[in-house]
């Protein structure tokens, strides 16, 4: 990855064509579970979203594989697609964006707080 990829977010984009490439040789259910696996795992993203990259990589594998082995989605996934994604993604040490302004405030309560004990 060179600087122009980085700043302009090509490479993201060539990933992203490249895993709904692979998901749209998945059957329909397939698919259906892949669009609410990004829908669920977006606020876990950081900023420019490369944290989810793995991630998204692993969980399109797992379809990719129960797919090819003839198993149902509910089998792979469970019936809670939402935590799902939760687990993978909290595995994974993606914080959503609520965790992340949380760290922040806290972090400046405490340098004011130390600020003030001085």
């Amino acid at each position: 990855m060179n600087f122009w990829e980085t700043i302009t977010g090509s490479d993201l984009t060539r990933e992203c064509k490249a895993f709904d490439a692979r998901a749209a040789i998945l059957p329909a259910e397939y698919r259906a579970a892949w669009e609410e696996i990004k829908i669920h795992l977006l606020p876990h993203g950081d900023f420019t979203g490369r944290n989810l990259m793995p991630i998204l990589d692993g969980a399109l594998g797992l379809l990719e594989g129960t797919a090819s082995e003839g198993q149902g989605v509910h089998e792979a996934l469970g019936d809670d697609i939402k935590g799902f994604c939760a687990a993978v993604a909290g595995e994974g040490g993606a914080k959503s964006y609520r965790d992340k302004w949380r760290d922040q405030l806290n972090k400046n309560v405490a340098r004011k707080l130390g600020r003030l004990g001085e």
